[in-house]
């Protein structure tokens, strides 16, 4: 049994913590939090044993009534491997710590790529974790374009990809980030910081991106051009290999999802914990071929993508399982993959009709 130490209790640290204890194979060592707040009672609640970062933090704990099993230092001592969740800039820090202790770790994507040996998908490259003491799980936006690209570049082979990022201006928790009623280039000069990032994976890629903020909270959509190097037959054969990846859904017209905030309304319907959804979610009308030329979007929530990643990455360091091992064991430790909407037949819908 992996024992798995989470610094950091946040956003991403959380959702890690739910799913590390949904493996069979792994479990929680504990949580690392900075403030005694909403989040640390709802860690206790939830059973997991909270680590303050420092000594002179644990009283602000207590006074709450929250027990404090010890330090982040401790943590880091009784775990197999840390998953460091803290905010971007700060894991860097850390590592010094995980090296004082040999303990292997991983970082988020929000950290430059160099604070680790490999930038890790687990579709991409499951296997270059394999002798790696650090990795980077690379961030939202680059995980689903990795997803994407994989199987196109395997099938077909890629010429050139061009993105365009439509970004949340932050997740629903930031109530400090924007734009409140705005547009905003971010940033304005090309290409953005996602193509470099996507090229930590594909390293031959030759990619563009560019990015946006815009004023919501939900989910980032991509509209996706892909030249590819052989010709499909046909669209509906790009939409078949698409449907194919375990942590891709094709959304079908007669389903009615329309956006974004459909997509996370469906979540809820579906029993989703925190309306999350693992998966890439391309909308199976907007795949359309012109010669070589693909087109496509696709929604990526910023929130719960990289979960299902960071799982992935503790058995690949830890050399415990294979890549498609791996990725089986954890789709169906969490139920990944949207059943209502892959199951069914398809149709159109007449979009003029009123609903």
């Amino acid at each position: 049994m992996l024992r798995v130490g989470i610094n950091g209790y946040g956003t991403i640290g959380k959702r890690v913590a739910d799913a590390v204890r949904a493996q069979p194979d792994m479990e929680v060592r504990g949580v690392a939090k900075v403030s005694p707040d909403y989040v640390a009672v709802g860690a206790a609640e939830a059973g997991y044993p909270l680590y303050a970062v420092d000594g002179e933090r644990i009283d602000g704990f207590r006074e709450i009534g929250v027990a404090v099993a010890g330090t982040v230092d401790e943590l880091v001592a009784d775990s197999d491997v840390v998953i460091d969740a803290t905010p971007s800039g700060v894991g860097a820090e850390n590592r010094p710590l995980y090296e004082r202790h040999d303990t292997p770790a991983l970082f988020q994507g929000g950290e430059d790529a160099t604070v680790a040996e490999v930038s890790f998908n687990s579709r991409a490259n499951f296997e270059e974790a394999a002798d790696a003491e650090y990795v980077r799980v690379v961030s939202c936006n680059t995980t689903g374009l990795s997803r994407l690209v994989a199987p196109l570049y395997e099938t077909y082979g890629i010429e050139k990809v061009r993105a365009t990022l439509v970004r949340r201006g932050g997740d629903p928790t930031q109530t400090g980030r924007g734009p409140i009623n705005d547009a905003v280039p971010d940033p304005v000069s090309v290409p953005s910081h996602h193509g470099p990032d996507v090229r930590t994976i594909f390293p031959d890629l030759s990619i563009d991106t560019v990015g946006l903020k815009v004023p919501t909270t939900m989910m980032h959509v991509h509209s996706i051009n892909v030249t590819l190097a052989e010709e499909p037959d046909d669209e509906a054969a790009v939409r078949d290999l698409l449907a194919d990846e375990d942590r891709i859904v094709t959304v079908p017209g007669y389903a009615g999802i329309d956006g974004a905030g459909t997509l996370k309304d469906f979540a809820a319907d579906a029993g989703r914990p925190r309306g999350d959804i693992w998966e890439n979610c391309i909308w199976e009308e907007s795949v359309t071929l012109q010669g070589r030329d693909l087109y496509c979007m696709q929604a990526i929530h910023q929130e719960s993508d990289v979960v299902p990643e960071n799982v992935d990455a503790l058995r690949a360091l830890t050399g415990s399982l294979d890549g498609p091992e791996s990725r089986a064991l954890t789709n169906e430790s969490l139920g990944i993959g949207f059943g209502r909407l892959e199951d069914r037949p398809r149709r159109t819908v007449d979009r003029t009709a009123a609903d």
